[in-house]
């Protein structure tokens, strides 16, 4: 692995923009990387002619040279995930019926991190339509986990996760519907959050479940993408206001610690809103009780990480929400089915019916049979239980459980029938954990908990208060401090990395 690659996106930030490191540099050292790694995993797909990228490099040095320096993603390299639209490349969400798509334009969140400085140079694999935390699809194949390519890397930013922790990227970006960022992050030893709804702003009027957010390997790095990817925009009127430079300016205090050893006082690090580190109380939900099936050691493993929470001042007490999970489930059920609707279309259509993933056609099916009454109810109860977390919230500062109910399994298999000798009932059910925060719109961010003696990783998902995102990036970076899960264990693809440089 070059000692270009080896840096990590803020350092390498700051290696472009004192002119250390040409961006065509960067963009070889990247390709050639990706070259070597990615076919062992297939994480990145839909690639642009690398002379194309290099050429477009060239453009960002030239640009830097006549004093044009467009943000802290200048020149580094990024592969959108394949559900969004990036202009010029393929935009195919996984299905065949859109083999043959090519954006005509950028999401929005696309071209904030293009007007950042970034270079897009290809996509990141999905899942079809994003359903499942299994990333293969029938165009461009199946993606293997970072530390153990015959294991699923998860999903759905299942490409993005397993691209990061190989370093073929600085940084990644991400949609969560269904854990789809904090799952493959567990899988593949990252940081993914999904941030306060509406922080990252979507189009339309109603406040589906998905969210677009980002990945990194430190939190540093996950705060100053969350920078680019936030803020209020025309185009999304239920997006939540505020500043987007707060995440920027907590990027820089937070690797000013790092980059001088992390020996800085946490107190003026991580104080803000609520009590900070020292004190905080924190509800851990586990298996709610047995309610969720569970693969034998996963709580054990998860459970280790109330070490370093406790190391830092804070309190880890067992607590629920006052609320049925079976009612949570199906609450969570009736909207999903409701936004897989937006594929109708094609549903009607026999032979592009007959094309679509049999779980499209399964969630599609379910969403043409809902009552206005059902959808009603569903957003009844979905306020009901946004009520019941707000009152444990009264009495915790975070809520911690585990972000998958299984380890990295076989890549072959599309999804767990069962765990633990349970039986999933639906193609989803093994990924119920992720599903009540998803209901209630509040930040969460997936980190790493460690491996188990397969050496196989698992993490746990952190939830902080409404619109606490910086908050929480706090109370993660101090996580990430105590434990440093991510530089101590990289994926035995890298191989030995060379020193450092910068």
């Amino acid at each position: 692995m070059s000692d270009i690659v080896s840096l990590d996106a803020l350092e390498l930030s700051r290696a472009i923009r004192r002119r250390d490191v040409s961006c065509v540099e960067v963009m070889r050292a990247y390709l050639a990387h990706i070259e070597r790694v990615n076919p062992h995993v297939n994480a990145l797909v839909a690639m642009r002619d690398p002379e194309e990228s290099v050429r477009l490099a060239g453009e960002r040095d030239r640009q830097l040279r006549a004093g044009e320096y467009r943000g802290w993603m200048h020149g580094l390299p990024h592969a959108v995930k394949e559900l969004a639209a990036a202009e010029g490349l393929p935009w195919t969400e996984g299905s065949p019926l859109y083999a043959d798509r090519v954006a005509a334009s950028d999401d929005l969140s696309v071209r904030r991190i293009k007007d950042a400085g970034a270079i897009v140079i290809g996509k990141t694999n999905a899942p079809e339509f994003g359903l499942g935390s299994q990333t293969y699809n029938p165009v461009w194949g199946t993606t293997g986990c970072a530390y153990d390519p015959s294991r699923t890397a998860g999903g759905s930013s299942g490409g993005a996760a397993s691209a990061l922790a190989l370093r073929m990227v600085p940084v990644a970006d991400g949609s969560d519907y269904m854990g789809s960022l904090r799952n493959p992050a567990a899988f593949n030893n990252v940081l993914g959050m999904r941030p306060t709804w509406g922080r990252v702003p979507g189009p339309g009027f109603i406040a589906q479940l998905s969210v677009a957010g980002p990945m990194a390997r430190t939190v540093p790095e996950l705060a100053a993408l969350l920078g680019v990817m936030a803020g209020p925009d025309p185009s999304a009127p239920l997006g939540a206001q505020g500043e987007p430079g707060v995440f920027a300016a907590l990027a820089r205090d937070l690797a000013r610690d790092r980059d001088r050893g992390g020996e800085g006082d946490l107190g003026s690090l991580v104080e803000g809103e609520g009590k900070g580190v020292g004190g905080a109380r924190i509800a851990w939900v586990g298996d709610w009780k047995g309610h969720l099936a569970t693969e034998p050691g996963l709580l054990e493993l998860c459970r280790d990480s109330f070490a370093a929470f406790e190391a830092l001042g804070c309190t880890v007490e067992e607590a629920l929400p006052d609320f049925p999970p079976d009612e949570i489930w199906e609450t969570f059920l009736t909207w999903r089915w409701w936004a897989a609707l937006e594929r109708y279309e094609l549903y009607e259509d026999p032979a592009k019916r007959a094309r679509m993933k049999p779980e499209a056609r399964w969630e599609t099916e379910r969403g043409a049979r809902l009552s206005a009454l059902d959808i009603t109810r569903a957003a009844h109860s979905r306020a009901l239980f946004h009520e019941a977390v707000r009152k444990l919230f009264e009495t915790y500062d975070y809520v911690l459980a585990p972000s998958a109910q299984v380890f990295p399994f076989d890549k072959d298999v599309h999804w767990p029938a069962e765990i633990d000798g349970r039986p999933m009932d639906t193609y989803h059910r093994w990924m119920e954990t992720v599903a009540p925060w998803s209901l209630t719109g509040l930040p969460a961010i997936g980190m790493p908990a460690g491996f188990d003696a397969r050496g196989l990783p698992m993490g746990v998902q952190l939830i902080g208060r409404e619109h606490a995102d910086l908050a929480l990036l706090r109370l993660a970076y101090a996580y990430e401090r105590e434990t440093g899960w991510v530089s101590r264990m990289p994926p035995p693809l890298l191989g030995e990395a060379p020193t450092r440089v910068g």
